[in-house]
């Protein structure tokens, strides 16, 4: 892994990563064409195996890139990126390799050898495409069994996010639409109910 900070996560605790919905940058690759684009629809769906599903439009090279090759990382940005997720999420790569374009350094997953990203990111989630033919032709939902995780353990340790004022610039961003987000960090600790009578159901 390229970043030090970098940790395996557990496949068992791989959906914790993003189970609060946070925009992701879907990278994708096949052969020597590759791709980023940002994605704010993806979830866990099942946890062992891990499986998750993100939403990524038919029409996109990013979908033809991971029809092809079956595979594709989810990559979970921190605010610090927020400027390079809108811009990455609002442009076509069929014409231009917008990791060149934006400097953009990957690491090879450990499974599927998917491009990665690290740097200003919290963690990130190889998949391996679900195959269901008659899913690929009618939506544009993706379903993939998660097969190798890490984060930055500076944000999650443990099985656990860690959101704090020091951790700011890595705490997970997510869309509200029209360029605009809201980055993770207000954390409430929830704590027992006060019992009130015996009142039925």
């Amino acid at each position: 892994m390229s970043n030090p900070y970098f940790r395996a996560v557990a496949l068992e605790h791989a959906s914790r990563l993003i189970n609060h919905g946070p925009t992701v940058l879907v990278t994708s690759a096949a052969g020597a064409r590759r791709n980023v684009m940002a994605a704010a629809w993806s979830m866990p769906v099942e946890f062992t195996p891990p499986r998750i599903a993100v939403v990524i439009d038919k029409h996109t090279f990013t979908r033809e890139l991971v029809m092809a090759s079956g595979a594709f990382g989810l990559c979970l940005p921190g605010a610090a990126l927020v400027d390079l997720t809108y811009a990455v999420g609002g442009e076509s790569g069929r014409s231009v390799d917008k990791f060149a374009r934006h400097g953009i350094a990957t690491t090879p997953g450990p499974v599927l050898g998917m491009p990665l990203i690290e740097a200003g990111c919290a963690a990130w989630l190889e998949c391996r495409l679900i195959r269901e033919a008659h899913a690929e032709e009618a939506y544009d939902t993706c379903f993939a069994e998660v097969v190798a995780a890490a984060a930055d353990e500076r944000i999650f340790a443990n099985g656990h996010w860690l959101f704090s004022e020091d951790n700011a610039d890595l705490q997970t961003i997510h869309h509200l639409g029209a360029g605009h987000f809201v980055r993770a960090g207000g954390v409430l600790r929830a704590g027992a109910m006060p019992v009130r009578g015996d009142g039925g159901s």
